[in-house]
């Protein structure tokens, strides 16, 4: 069954596509139809790494709407004002929320798109409809209970990230990525836990150990990386404006390698590094154990995880020095790996009508400045991308610094081509 044709369908309804929502329902001129498709059956982001205490990265300013309009009602700050909580916030001084608050204000916007949004319903594949030799159409295939169809002259994909583990490791029981850390601890059965091995070098590595170092009073924790130590995330004012709207123009404009050079040259700002408040906590723990002789935080650097055996009741990880190369089996109840996220690649989802996309001569999508994949004459109808386009847009690609503003270009990107269809 092919439902009416929709202006716009979005794919995903994380945080990207929230932000769009509110820019259509502020800036939307003319109206747009328009309809959210999500795999989940609730809103819900990161909701396996919502660890009590742990606070944001961006400040609140970085929520869904402010760099975009600062008098939107759907703010963080409308948010702690209509919880009653905004004196009380900004006592704290802070321009950090927590993640847990930061994902409640989250809900509290999507609940009010709720109408929009259909849930529990995945996207299988998306077909062309050609007409007369055009293209002004596609079908979106989705799973949800029994296929179904929905039509629409736009589509933004905004599938978020994937998490990744090293090759030939499989989830399990005992094997988990740190994505699903809360959510795998409330099934951990009912034993004191002896010892966890958690695997990676960033701020979820960091976090996880925190954390069950923490938890678990009894347990010894292993971090396992293969750097010296965990390395400091660059949170200057000056690296900072790397997240800035005005460096995606400079980014965007720049020569290809010199795009690779700001990639390379600004990776400390987001990846594979930790906050330095944190660094120095896990440092301190490490230390006070040295002094008393009991050693539950185990820092196993220049090391990596090279064997993995599941057991009913836990894990051994063998872990090779990479100084020595001498191979140690820790008997483990559990292993962490917090081994990152890649985007979902649009063509994944795109099926046929990843066969309309322009590419460059890397074989990289050709994405426009205003997030709209490149097509040939005969496509008039938008695809649109929120992330995997760190390769044209830079590091704010997956990241909430600049979804707001984002937002607000796809809309002016989609009202452009509803008035007049580009090609």
């Amino acid at each position: 069954m092919v439902t009416p044709v929709f202006d716009l369908v979005g794919i995903g309804f994380g945080p990207s596509n929230l932000a769009l929502a509110i820019a259509l329902a502020e800036e939307g001129s003319p109206a747009l139809s328009t309809v959210f498709l999500e795999k989940q059956e609730a809103f819900g982001w990161h909701r396996g790494m919502l660890i009590e205490g742990t606070t944001m990265q961006v400040s609140f300013l970085k929520d869904l709407v402010t760099m975009r309009n600062p008098a939107s009602p759907y703010s963080f700050v409308s948010y702690l004002h209509a919880k009653g909580r905004l004196a009380d916030f900004i006592n704290q001084k802070s321009m950090y929320p927590t993640r847990v608050e930061f994902h409640d204000y989250l809900e509290w916007v999507a609940a009010r798109f709720e109408r929009q949004v259909r849930y529990g319903t995945e996207v299988v594949t998306i077909r062309p409809v050609e007409a007369d030799g055009e293209i002004r159409e596609l079908d979106i295939v989705v799973q949800s209970g029994d296929l179904t169809t929905y039509r629409a002259r736009n589509v933004v994909l905004a599938a978020g990230l994937r998490p990744v583990l090293p090759a030939g490791v499989v989830a399990g029981e005992r094997v988990w990525h740190s994505q699903e850390l809360m959510c795998r601890l409330r099934d951990l059965p009912e034993q004191r836990p002896h010892r966890f091995v958690v695997v990676g070098a960033g701020q979820s590595a960091a976090e996880v150990v925190e954390h069950l170092h923490s938890r678990f009073p009894a347990a010894q924790v292993c971090a396992v990386f293969s750097r010296y130590g965990f390395s400091p995330a660059d949170d200057s004012p000056f690296a900072n404006g790397v997240f800035d709207p005005a460096a995606v123009d400079r980014f965007y404009d720049a020569p290809h390698d010199v795009k690779r050079m700001i990639m390379d040259y600004h990776a400390n700002t987001n990846y594979s590094v930790v906050d330095l408040g944190l660094l120095h906590d896990l440092y301190g723990r490490a230390y006070r154990e040295k002094v008393t002789g009991v050693e539950r935080l185990r820092v196993m650097n220049l090391s990596r995880a090279v064997g993995l055996e599941t057991r009913s009741d836990g894990v051994n990880v063998h872990v090779e020095s990479l100084a020595t190369g001498e191979v140690e089996a820790l008997r483990a109840d559990v292993v962490v790996y917090a081994t990152g996220y890649r985007p979902v690649d649009p063509l994944d989802l795109l099926g046929a009508a990843g066969q309309l996309c322009l590419r460059d001569e890397r074989g990289d999508l050709l994405v426009g400045r205003d997030h709209r994949v490149r097509t040939g004459p005969e496509t008039s109808c938008g695809i649109y991308l929120q992330g995997a386009t760190e390769h044209t847009h830079g590091l704010t690609s997956t990241l909430l610094s600049t979804t707001a503003v984002r937002a607000g270009e796809i809309v002016d990107s989609l009202a452009s081509a509803v008035l007049e269809p580009a090609r």
